[in-house]
């Protein structure tokens, strides 16, 4: 569920490049300074993007100092300094990781030593966001409940984690949370849980594990569900496409939005024809080029 949003990088200006990556590092350190170190070993691209544009809409003003990172042997980079709404952020990443992991071992029986170890860090995370902790445990208590069910309906499958998505935005941006920013955060979270599923699709079919794709259209594999209902699938993603851009054009941003503009306008979109449509080739290459672009966002 973790590292789908991602930038489109040749269309991206050198100056929101450096942003991201000074957003990314602060949400790093304020994962340690909330959550505990153990916590960064989760840090998502996701929580980076997020951190940006609440920043934004919340018109709370990213001061960036240069600061060393014991990743980069030392060396000082910009880094944005942490911030009330940054450690909210991190809060935020950390508790999703946790059930993540708790995710796996219902579906996968693995990763109780990975939870194990994050119990600490989703511990102090609760403890400093308890309506966060409570809107995350309810949603995907509800996401659990109905995967079990086998539910058929694609975008009631999506609804939990894209409602937990939108409560979370709004206890974080407070008195500057509006409809419309509560529905650009719910279409955010139903595009994940969809693309999440789009990309895992052959992987659950193999398990015979729950994925919504499957349980609406009953394909045998991937390759089957795109040449049966790719076009389907293709007004499913559109729509939400139209939906974000008309929440965003009825959002008030305080600074400079090319970033977030970026992700949300051509990074996801290019990302769901990647994922969900194969645009790069599948397989191995594919995810070569998933790792590629990560190391460009971490900076590597």
């Amino acid at each position: 569920m973790f590292g789908y949003i991602q930038y489109d990088r040749p269309y991206l200006y050198i100056k929101d490049f450096e942003l991201y990556r000074a957003m990314y590092c602060g949400v790093c350190k304020g994962l340690g300074r909330t959550c505990g170190q153990i916590s960064r070993l989760g840090l998502s691209y996701d929580a980076a993007f997020f951190s940006a544009l609440l920043h934004n809409i919340k018109n709370t003003d990213v001061k960036i100092e240069k600061q060393s990172c014991i990743t980069k042997f030392g060396i000082k980079h910009p880094m944005a300094l942490v911030d009330e709404l940054t450690e909210g952020v991190a809060c935020l990443n950390t508790v999703l990781v946790y059930y993540k992991l708790s995710d796996d071992i219902a579906d996968e029986k693995k990763g109780g030593l990975r939870r194990k170890l994050f119990g600490g860090a989703f511990r102090r995370a609760a403890a400093r966001h308890p309506a966060i902790a409570e809107s995350v445990g309810r949603n995907m208590r509800l996401q659990a409940e109905r995967e079990r069910a086998g539910c058929a309906s694609v975008d009631m499958a999506a609804d939990a984690t894209a409602t937990m998505l939108r409560e979370c935005s709004d206890l974080l941006l407070g008195e500057a949370a509006t409809p419309q920013t509560g529905a650009l955060f719910y279409d955010i979270g139903k595009w994940i849980y969809l693309t999440d599923a789009a990309d895992d699709y052959d992987k659950d079919a193999e398990k015979g594990t729950y994925n919504p794709f499957r349980a609406a259209y009953g394909c045998a594999n991937k390759a089957e569900l795109l040449k049966k209902y790719g076009g389907e699938l293709r007004f499913l993603f559109n729509t939400l496409f139209y939906d974000m851009r008309e929440q965003l054009s009825q959002i008030r941003f305080h600074f400079n939005r090319d970033l977030t503009d970026n992700i949300l306008l051509r990074g996801m979109p290019h990302r769901t024809e990647v994922v969900v449509f194969g645009a790069e080739g599948g397989g191995k290459k594919r995810k070569a080029k998933n790792k590629e672009n990560q190391d460009e966002q971490s900076g590597l």
